[in-house]
């Protein structure tokens, strides 16, 4: 379903992205990890066609991002780690607007029922809460029935409870065939939701495979979390200190 091969993304004299190269699989769960500044928001533009100034090839559905665009739209959905909506338009605008962008559109009244916002449709998007504001991002990234959607920090805002809810939802969305590329900080939603992942640290790929694989291949103590491994991996020979003083 989605396949990237040797990507490199640059600003000035910054390497975002460093030839990366993976595959992900029909129905399959994909995780993408890193700390802060690893390059991941980067790496999920370029594979959305939000950035054209990469070196490397990407393919959706067999579609390149850049310049088959229009046929992406269709089957793309993308849910951004911050997106601003004008304040003063209510839910239900929002949601018919972005409707009358694709051929088949899913009736957004049910995705607000699912998401728990349908009695917010005539709310003003400045009376919602973070994690409304949340939920509705997600929302229109299904409004195109999308075969692969994008999903960049899923849960931040939301309660224990809508975590595990929106778990729920997207473990559904994987049984009716949706393909789902996560990113997240969370290790225990990663865990629980990625068949594989991919750990990147400064642009490049540092680990890969199952949550089992890369536990492993980290080197962790036996009954390791993913958390763990990926501390691991990703603080090795970095000091920490406070005051003078190891932590």
């Amino acid at each position: 379903m989605v396949e990237v091969k040797h990507l490199s993304l640059r600003y000035e004299n910054f390497t975002a992205v460093a030839d990366v190269s993976f595959q992900i699989e029909k129905q399959e769960i994909f995780g993408i990890l890193g700390l802060n500044g690893a390059g991941k928001s980067s790496l999920i533009e370029c594979m959305c066609g939000l950035r054209e100034n990469f070196i490397g090839d990407v393919r959706i559905c067999g579609f390149n991002p850049i310049t088959e665009r229009e046929k992406i739209n269709q089957i793309v959905g993308v849910q951004l780690q911050e997106t601003t909506y004008p304040s003063k338009a209510k839910v239900k605008e929002i949601c018919e607007l972005f409707a009358s962008m694709y051929e088949n559109s899913l009736d957004y009244r049910e995705l607000l029922k699912l998401m728990g916002l349908f009695e917010k449709r005539n709310a003003y998007i400045a009376k919602l809460s973070g994690g409304q504001k949340q939920k509705l991002s997600i929302l229109l990234a299904l409004l195109p029935q999308p075969k692969v959607i994008f999903l960049d920090e899923l849960t931040t805002g939301l309660d224990p409870k809508a975590r595990r809810e929106m778990w729920q939802i997207i473990k559904e969305l994987q049984k009716k065939g949706m393909t789902i590329v996560l990113i997240s900080h969370f290790m225990d939603e990663v865990q629980v939701l990625c068949d594989r992942i991919l750990i990147l640290e400064k642009g490049k790929t540092i680990a890969s495979g199952t949550v089992s694989e890369v536990i492993s291949c980290s080197g962790s103590e036996e009954n390791a979390t993913l958390e763990d491994a990926f501390l691991k991996l990703t603080t090795d020979d970095v000091a920490l200190e406070w005051g003078g003083y190891p932590l």
